[in-house]
């Protein structure tokens, strides 16, 4: 399994909804507990998981081929 950095750069929807839904909620979550603790590593992983859930794009699965999108063919 490689990592392909042009299939990185196709903004396709690759996120599902129920993944969506994850994302949002643990993203918000961890931003939550974030400002409680002052810890900036779960202050920059919540916000990557609030904007991959938001955007439905995830670079990752992008570069590793994998969709977890029911709609997309």
């Amino acid at each position: 399994m490689s990592f392909d950095f042009n299939r990185m750069m196709k903004f396709t929807h690759n996120v599902g909804e129920k993944e969506k839904k994850y994302r949002l909620y643990g993203g918000a979550a961890l931003l939550v507990i974030s400002v409680f603790t002052a810890e900036i590593t779960l202050l920059i992983i919540g916000l990557v998981l609030v904007a991959t859930g938001y955007s439905g794009w995830c670079p990752v699965y992008s570069g590793l081929n994998k969709n977890t999108n029911d709609t997309a063919s």
